[in-house]
C-alpha cells in the first residue's frame, strides 16, 4: 500500500476515533462528505498499486478504429512457407491480445496491416564439442511492417526494417531444421508475429 494511501485510511479512522477516546463511546461521525474524500483518495491510489491495467488498447490509435485487417505479405527471400503463415499468425495474435475484430477483407477493415518478409537467416550458436555439429541455432527474421488507418490514410505505425532474432533447439544441421517443410518454421512464425504485434501494442 503507498503512503498516500495509508494516510488516507488513517485519516478516516482518526476523525472516526479520536485520540483518548479508548473506553469512551465512539466519537459523532464525521460528514458524509469528509469519508467519502478519504476513501475517494484510498480508491485512486490503491488501484495502479494493485497492477491493474486495462489491455489491449493503443491510447494513441484513432478510436474509430475498430476492426484491423492483415494483408497477405510480400516476400523477397526464398521462404515462401513462412511469409505465408506470418500474416495468419500476426492476426492471431491481435485477436488474442486487443480488443479489435480481425477482418479478412481491407476494405472492410478501419486499420489494414501491410508487410513483408525481406530477410531470413539462420546461424549455429552453440556446437556439440563432440561432434562438432550445431546444438543451438539463432534466426533472424527482417520485415517491412505498416498499419494505416485506411479511412484517412494517415500511417498509426511503421518499421521499415524490423527485426525479429529468437534462438531454438536443434537437432540437426539448422538449414535443414527449419526447412520449408517441417514444423519448425510455424513455431518461427508464431514467435516473430508475437514481437512483431508486441511491438505494435508498445510504440503506443
Amino acid at each position: 500500500m503507498s503512503t498516500l494511501a495509508l494516510w488516507g485510511s488513517q485519516f478516516w479512522l482518526r476523525a472516526r476515533f479520536p485520540a483518548g477516546s479508548a473506553g469512551r463511546s465512539p466519537a459523532l461521525s464525521p460528514p458524509p462528505s469528509l469519508v467519502s474524500f478519504a476513501l475517494t483518495i484510498a480508491a485512486m491510489l490503491l488501484a495502479p498499486a494493485c497492477g491493474y491495467h486495462v489491455g489491449g488498447r493503443a491510447s494513441l490509435i484513432p478510436d474509430t478504429v475498430h476492426t484491423i485487417s492483415v494483408s497477405a505479405f510480400g516476400n523477397a527471400t526464398v521462404r515462401n512457407t513462412l511469409a505465408r503463415l506470418l500474416p495468419a499468425e500476426i492476426a492471431r495474435e491481435l485477436h488474442a491480445r486487443t480488443r479489435y475484430t480481425i477482418v479478412s477483407d481491407p476494405a472492410q477493415a478501419d486499420a489494414v496491416l501491410t508487410g513483408a518478409l525481406t530477410n531470413f537467416n539462420t546461424m549455429g550458436t552453440t556446437t556439440d564439442p563432440a561432434t562438432g555439429r550445431a546444438t543451438s541455432a539463432q534466426v533472424v527474421v527482417t520485415l517491412q511492417i505498416t498499419l494505416t488507418d485506411r479511412h484517412t490514410g494517415k500511417v498509426l505505425y511503421s518499421h521499415p526494417n524490423f527485426e525479429s532474432r529468437e534462438r531454438y533447439e536443434v537437432a540437426t544441421d539448422p538449414k535443414a531444421y527449419f526447412d520449408e517443410s517441417g514444423t519448425a518454421i510455424e513455431r518461427v512464425a508464431r514467435d516473430v508475429a508475437h514481437s512483431v504485434v508486441s511491438a505494435i501494442l508498445e510504440a503506443f
